[in-house]
C-alpha cells in the first residue's frame, strides 16, 4: 500500500495519563545471547547494547570456552574477552552452565550427565563461580543447563529426561556455588517445553530436598504472543505450593518461531518481528512473567571443530545447519554487524518510563505507556494473526498537564525509518502542540509495524 492511500479503518487508542502508582518494569524483558561460539561482542554491537541499558542478559558458557582443558589446569583465555565484552554492556549476567570439560566426560554421548568424578566437577564449578562472581562480579544467576529436555537438539550436549536425574545432577552442580558466592541465585531447568515432567519434577526434588531453587526458566519461539501467556500460567502451576517464596519466573529464551524451508536476509528485516515482539512482551508482563530474555543479540557463524571435541557428528550438522546454511536470524544485530527492527523496540522500551499508565483500545491495537519526568510515552502494535491491516490510532489522551509539548513519533515497520551509524529512531513526525488536560492525534501504524509516541512537556506548561 502507498502511503498516500491511506486506511479508512480508525481504531481509537485511550490513554490516561494521571499517575497510578503502578511500576513499569520494562527493564525485566531483557537479552539473551550465545552457544554458537566463542567470539565476544564487536565493539559495535557492545555499544549498540550499552544504549538499551539492560541490568541482565542471559548467556551460555558453553564447552567450546575450553575452561577446563584437562584435569587440575584451568584457562581462562577464551572466556574472559567474551566476558569483559559482557561487562562492558553494563548488564550483569545470568549464566547458563553448560560445560562438559573431556577430563571428566571422556566419552561424546549427550546422555551421560553424570561426570567421572563428582567432587572434581564441583571444583570446576566452584572456581567458575569464584572467577565471574567474586573476582570478576559480573554473574549474579546461575541457570543449571540448557534444553536438557532435548539435548544436542538444543545446542547443549546434556539430554537428562528423568525428573530425578535431573534433580541429582543440579543439586550436585548448585552445591558449591553458594559456598563461593552466597548471593547468588541458581535455578533451572532451562526446558525447550514448559510442560516437559522436568519442571514439576525439579520442584518437587528441591521441595523434598531443600535445594535452593531461586527461579524456573524455559524457552519458546513462537508467533502467537498468546501462547507466551499459557507457558507463564503452566510454570506457575507447576510452583503451587511450594514452600517459601515462590521461584522467579523467567523465560530465559525466546524469539519468534524456528524453522521453515527458506532463510533469506530480507526475512530479518521483516516488520513482523518487531510486532510480535512488543506484543509478545505485553502477553508475558500480563500474564505475570518475572523475566524475559530475547534471544538473541547478534547473529554467529558455527565452527564446526569447536563442537567436535564434545558434539556427536549429527550435532554437529544440526548446529552448522542453523547458523550456517539455514540460519534463524534472530539477532538484533546481524552477523556482519547491521541492525535489525528488533534492537528498536528494546531502545523505545528502555524509555517508556518507571511509571505505568492506564492505557486500552477497543480494537485490535495493543498499548503499553508509561510516564517520567514530564513524558508520556506509548507503543502501539498492529498484529493479529488472521487479519492485520493498516489502520490509524486515533490516541485520546486525557489527564494531560496543560501547556506546550513536543510530540513525536516514530515507526518499526518496513521503511527502515532509522540511522545505522548512530542507532536511532527517525521521528515520522514531531511538532509543538498546546494541549489541555485532554487532548487527540493520530497515528499511522501499519499492518504488522509498531508506533512509538511521545508526549513531553517544554516550557511554558503550566
Amino acid at each position: 500500500m502507498r502511503r498516500k492511500d491511506l486506511p479508512t479503518q480508525v481504531t481509537d487508542v485511550n490513554i490516561d495519563a494521571a499517575p497510578t502508582g503502578e511500576p513499569l518494569e520494562v527493564w525485566r524483558h531483557a537479552l539473551s545471547h550465545g552457544g554458537v561460539n566463542w567470539l565476544p561482542l564487536p565493539d559495535r554491537v557492545v555499544g549498540g547494547v550499552r544504549k538499551l541499558k539492560p541490568r541482565l542478559i542471559r548467556i551460555f558458557i558453553q564447552e567450546f570456552f575450553r575452561i577446563y582443558p584437562e584435569s587440575g589446569r584451568f584457562d581462562w583465555s577464551r572466556l574472559d574477552p567474551y566476558m569483559d565484552a559482557l561487562a562492558a554492556t553494563g548488564a550483569n549476567v545470568v549464566a547458563a552452565i553448560t560445560i562438559k570439560p573431556k577430563a571428566l566426560y571422556p566419552q561424546i554421548d549427550q546422555s551421560v550427565w553424570r561426570p567421572r568424578d563428582v567432587a572434581e566437577w564441583q571444583n570446576v564449578i566452584r572456581e567458575l563461580v569464584r572467577r565471574y562472581s567474586v573476582q570478576r562480579p559480573l554473574v549474579t544467576h546461575w541457570e543449571i543447563g540448557n534444553e536438557p529436555d532435548i539435548g544436542e537438539h538444543g545446542g547443549c550436549p546434556y539430554l537428562i529426561t528423568d525428573p530425578e536425574e535431573y534433580g541429582e545432577y543440579y543439586a550436585m552442580t548448585v552445591r558449591p556455588i553458594p559456598e563461593v558466592f552466597p548471593e547468588a541465585r541458581v535455578g533451572g531447568p532451562a526446558l525447550a517445553d514448559v510442560r516437559h515432567q522436568l519442571l514439576p519434577g525439579l520442584v518437587e526434588f528441591c521441595r523434598r530436598t531443600g535445594t535452593q531453587l531461586d527461579f524456573v526458566s524455559w524457552h519458546l519461539y513462537t508467533d502467537s504472543p498468546a501462547q507466551h501467556a499459557e507457558c507463564v500460567r503452566a510454570a506457575r502451576c507447576a510452583l503451587d505450593g511450594f514452600a517459601g517464596p515462590r521461584p522467579e519466573l523467567m523465560v530465559t529464551e525466546w524469539s519468534s518461531a524456528l524453522g521453515g524451508k527458506v532463510s533469506v536476509e530480507d526475512q530479518a528485516y521483516d516488520p513482523r518481528r518487531a510486532s510480535l515482539a512488543v506484543s509478545s512482551i505485553i502477553e508475558m508482563m500480563a500474564a505475570g512473567l518475572d523475566w524475559s530474555f530475547y534471544y538473541h543479540i547478534w547473529d554467529q557463524t558455527c565452527f564446526h571443530q569447536d563442537f567436535a571435541p564434545f558434539f556427536s557428528e549429527g550435532g554437529i550438522g544440526r548446529m552448522a545447519r542453523h547458523w550456517n546454511e539455514m540460519p534463524h536470524r534472530l539477532g538484533l544485530f546481524g552477523v556482519a554487524e547491521r541492525v535489525r527492527p528488533q534492537y528498536f523496540v528494546y531502545q523505545a522500551l528502555s524509555q517508556l518510563g518507571t511509571e505505568r499508565l492506564a492505557a486500552d483500545s477497543p480494537g485490535d491495537l495493543r498499548v503499553l505507556a508509561g510516564r517520567s519526568d514530564g513524558r508520556v510515552g506509548l507503543l502501539v502494535v498492529n498484529h493479529d494473526a488472521e487479519r492485520t491491516r493498516d489502520c490509524i490510532a486515533a490516541l485520546r489522551f486525557r489527564n494531560l498537564r496543560p501547556g506546550l509539548k513536543s510530540l513525536t513519533v516514530h515507526r518499526i515497520g518496513d521503511d527502515r525509518m532509522w540511522c545505522p551509524e548512530t542507532l536511532e529512531l527517525r521521528p515520522v513526525e514531531q511538532r509543538e502542540v498546546c494541549t489541555q488536560a485532554g487532548f487527540e492525534c493520530q497515528v499511522l501504524v501499519p499492518a504488522e509495524g509498531v508506533a512509538a509516541v511521545w508526549l513531553e512537556d517544554r516550557q511554558g506548561a503550566r
